[in-house]
């Protein structure tokens, strides 16, 4: 639910679908790349409402399940020159349940040489039973195929009760994952005074092979390893944006628009990420950069289309 000012009304929010990885298959699939979305979607007219966004969008949908149960409320309201504030309603919703046989039915369909990557993260890693879920699917099915995993924590604090016990799961996903996106607000929960670079290297260190930060209007930085240890570095500035909208899913869409930019280019793999230039790792946060400033200039998580990034 998004707010928004009436001017007979007052406040209002105006419901539109989104959530951090639907998000995310949106902004990849407007961006010409295979994109499906894999999750419990409810069977009312709010899971309608979703699903059809996505099919209008091109993103696949032969990995959701339709279940009874109500889908997650997130009320959002912007003020201008503020970060949004969030609400979630969670207890109980469709979004949370997802249990590891309904995992295993929604991808037995699936050709695992046709997936390149799976991105995971934001909220749901906040939530039981469907952390335990995920998690248990990156450790001991999607890591030991060596496939490129994405990881987005994208992390609302009100959500975490037990900040320790988080933080060790956190360490566990950190060194799984072949990419991790993290905005600088994130970094703040996680490492606590911690300068942006010197996050980036702490994550490099737990294990994480490329990892990014997002700046908001700074642009964005990154640290990838290389598998002879060694570890190159790439900046980009931020795009001017005239007049900001708001920022909801900006963050999504730079990391959807960057894992577009390496299936687009030939990198989506372990070898192909290990092996990126100072180059390409520019271009590619040039490119994401772009589009989630794109985003802010419009109301909602409204990625954009590839002629509009150029």
């Amino acid at each position: 639910m998004f707010h928004k000012q009436d001017p007979v009304s007052g406040e209002v929010f105006i419901p539109l679908p989104g959530g951090c990885c639907y998000n995310m298959s949106i902004a990849i699939a407007r961006l010409g790349v295979c994109a499906a979305f894999l999750g419990r979607i409810s069977s009312n007219f709010f899971g309608d409402i979703q699903v059809e966004r996505l099919r209008k969008n091109n993103v696949q949908t032969n990995f959701i399940l339709r279940r009874d149960e109500n889908p997650i409320l997130a009320f959002i309201k912007t003020e201008d020159g503020k970060q949004p504030l969030y609400a979630f309603y969670e207890e109980g919703t469709v979004d949370r349940l997802l249990s590891s046989d309904e995992l295993k039915a929604c991808l037995q369909n699936a050709r695992a040489s046709e997936i390149s990557c799976v991105v995971f993260g934001s909220v749901s890693m906040s939530m039981e039973p469907i952390a335990s879920t995920i998690e248990n699917f990156i450790t001991d099915v999607w890591h030991p195929a060596e496939k490129v995993i994405a990881f987005d924590p994208n992390i609302r604090p009100f959500m975490i009760k037990d900040r320790n016990a988080y933080m060790k799961r956190f360490t566990q996903w950190a060194s799984l994952c072949t990419i991790a996106k993290i905005s600088s607000e994130d970094f703040e929960f996680i490492f606590p005074g911690v300068s942006a670079l010197d996050a980036l290297q702490k994550m490099i260190d737990l294990g994480t092979r490329l990892a990014i930060v997002t700046l908001g209007p700074g642009g964005a930085s990154a640290l990838l390893r290389k598998d002879d240890k060694t570890v190159i570095k790439a900046d980009v500035e931020g795009f001017p944006i005239e007049k900001i909208a708001d920022t909801v899913g900006a963050g999504d869409t730079f990391l959807g628009a960057f894992l577009s930019w390496l299936e687009l280019h030939g990198k989506m793999s372990l070898n192909a990420i290990a092996n990126m230039s100072e180059e390409d790792l520019h271009q590619a946060l040039t490119f994401a950069n772009k589009a989630a400033a794109i985003v802010c200039t419009r109301t909602g998580a409204e990625p954009p289309w590839m002629p509009e990034i150029g």
